[in-house]
């Protein structure tokens, strides 16, 4: 039995290199972390790549994981709660003799009366609102307050724009169209704030629940030796996180829709209130349990120097010139501190600025990070698509036989969709590429999100083209009264499948891409312009509002299936070589601390780390 020196041991954990894996994780999972008896083992370069490498696996997913996941839940089971009935509240006009909007069993809701633009501008507005906040929600937490205590303000934020949301749908209220229309775009912008708050911390805080990043070697109970893979695990994180996101969503829209037909628009944003209250509670109670990451407040500062110090001497009056110089392999090298320190940056003289703050690694993580942030200015593209099931394709319903279904249930088909192909996704599909040798990485994923969005759009083009055929309206179809195309409504279900499958491609890569490519001191922010995208696409949608009406549909989905088309094409032209670079990516920051350690110091480290583990 192998004794331990603990004075010995907290000496040399004085003296050895700092390893990125937490005590707290190992703690947590015991001996799954063990590998190779009981020993910390690294993959060889043999092991990553090559003929002979080891197939790849996640790792489990932390509880405290699952905890802010039901957060996560709760909070987008009040925002599509309420969601999914603004199209119908703004677009149709109170049915006759209703105070409260609800239409019942053969009327379709309605309360403002403004019409399909207005709708389609009131909720794009609301799009592009929610996911420009981000930005700033994340400057908060970066900076000032962190993750954990930007969400907990967020959600207080949004519980004031939920109730301002119910008062504009009580019947006193509703009466007057006018003072209805104000209290509502009062509630959405506040809403927004708290919305805009809450995402852009709670997907880094979700995935940085799991602290190990670094490859590592595991025998399994059959005897074979795979590679648990943090990159892996942080995609399985957020493949769980998302389908917690659409189960809420699911339950939200399924559950308002039927309270906005049959009882009306206030029952339909008061539920969604009172669930939102969950969120808190469970903040609060596993308060302990979260890993947090403090706010920095130099870590804006330190990215723009390293960013200016790698500009400098790349101008040129030439514009190819300047963009050739921006593309050199070594357009980073001259911002390491290395570099500086020994005379070779732009100052020259080797001394160290007192501005320089960071070291190596750092610079390597900003130049990640921008490579990530280049991958997403194609998403706006992507979500131009997207947005679709968002306002259109609930307008589109309502111009077939829904035989008593609400026309704002049916876009529940895409969670639906979601719920069930994500684990599809986990335990069938990407093991099966693993074992065939077909690496399905970030990049190739996001492409096949772009075409299936595009193929979405193609169906919605071809229900829209049937719909003007046999309306008995023609192309007005949408302003026929209760008059409506002799057709099946559940022909939608094709869009919203091929809507959820490229959302399992691009939208959830998206955020693993952010996060994993990300500075560590920098999630939120790279997390944020992710979501900023979104906001383009929503400005962008606002551009392309007059295709949102009759007779213009058929134009409005051809262009969204083009856009998309031809932005995915592009994106795998500009990006696919990032393939090749997608494991050294990833293993920047874990890499160096691996690298610096030798078998000895391994042992070393793997016993302290158990010792320390037992002893909590």
């Amino acid at each position: 039995m192998l004794e331990i020196d603990h004075e010995k041991v907290e000496h040399e954990k004085e003296e050895r290199p700092s390893l990125d894996v937490h005590v707290s994780s190992l703690s947590d999972s015991g001996p799954e972390y063990a590998s190779d008896g009981d020993i910390w083992v690294y993959p060889t370069e043999e092991e990553r790549s090559g003929p002979f490498a080891l197939r790849r696996i996640p790792d489990k997913i932390p509880w405290s994981a699952y905890l802010i996941g039901i957060v996560e839940m709760a909070e987008r089971f009040s925002y599509y709660g309420s969601t999914a009935v603004f199209t119908n509240f703004i677009q149709r006009p109170l049915p006759a003799g209703s105070r409260t909007g609800a239409g019942g069993k053969y009327r379709t809701s309605g309360a403002l009366g403004l019409g399909t633009q207005a709708s389609q501008g009131l909720t794009t507005f609301n799009t592009f609102w929610v996911y420009v906040i981000p930005l700033f929600g994340a400057y908060i937490a970066d900076t000032k307050l962190g993750r954990y205590k930007t969400i907990c303000w967020a959600v207080a934020i949004a519980v004031v724009g939920h109730i301002l949301l119910i008062i504009s749908a009580i019947p006193t209220v509703i009466d007057k169209p006018h003072a209805a229309v104000g209290v509502f775009s009062l509630a959405i912008i506040i809403m927004g704030i708290g919305t805009g708050g809450f995402k852009s911390n709670v997907s880094p805080l979700v995935a940085e629940q799991y602290k190990v990043t670094a490859q590592r070697v595991k025998t399994l109970p059959d005897g074979t030796r795979v590679i648990i893979d943090p990159a892996l695990t942080t995609a399985r994180i957020y493949l769980y996180f998302y389908l917690l996101i659409n189960v809420g969503a699911l339950g939200g829209q399924i559950g308002m829709t039927y309270a906005e037909k049959y009882v009306g628009f206030w029952l339909a944003y008061t539920l969604p209130t009172v669930f939102f209250l969950l969120a808190p509670i469970v903040l609060f109670l596993g308060r302990n349990m979260y890993q947090r990451s403090p706010p920095n407040r130099s870590i804006l500062a330190d990215a723009l120097h390293v960013w200016g110090t790698a500009l400098h001497g790349t101008w040129s009056l030439n514009p190819l010139k300047t963009l050739r110089n921006w593309r050199r392999p070594d357009f980073w090298e001259k911002a390491k501190p290395s570099k500086i320190m020994s005379g070779g940056g732009p100052s020259g003289t080797g001394e160290r600025p007192a501005w320089l703050h960071f070291d190596d690694v750092f610079v390597d993580e900003v130049k990640r990070g921008f490579k990530a942030c280049q991958v997403f200015v194609f998403y706006p593209f992507y979500w131009i698509a997207y947005n679709q099931i968002n306002n259109n394709l609930t307008s589109q319903a309502a111009t077939m036989a829904v035989h008593g279904v609400p026309n704002d249930v049916i876009n529940n088909l895409d969670p639906f969709a979601l719920i069930i192909f994500i684990p599809i996704c986990d335990y069938v599909f990407y093991p099966f590429l693993y074992r065939i040798g077909v690496r399905f990485t970030p990049i190739k994923r996001i492409f096949t999100g772009f075409m299936t969005g595009t193929a979405a759009m193609i169906w919605s083009l071809v229900v829209q083209i049937y719909i003007y055929r046999e309306s008995p309206c023609g192309n007005q179809a949408d302003n026929c009264g209760d008059k409506y195309a002799n057709l099946n409504v559940w022909i939608q279900t094709g869009s919203y499948v091929l809507i959820a499958f490229s959302e399992i491609f691009a939208s959830i890569t998206g955020l693993e891409y952010a996060f994993t490519k990300a500075p560590k001191r920098m999630r939120s922010l790279v997390v944020s312009l992710f979501l900023f995208t979104s906001a383009i696409a929503a400005a962008i949608g606002e551009a392309l509002n007059p295709l949102a009406a009759d007779p213009l549909l058929v134009w409005n989905y051809g262009a969204a299936a083009i856009i998309s088309g031809v932005a995915g094409i592009a994106f795998w032209i500009c990006f696919r070589h990032l393939d090749k670079e997608e494991d050294a990516l990833n293993l920047i920051g874990a890499k160096q601390a691996e690298d610096t350690m030798t078998g000895t110091e391994r042992l070393r480290a793997d016993l302290l780390m158990r010792a320390e583990a037992s002893m909590a």
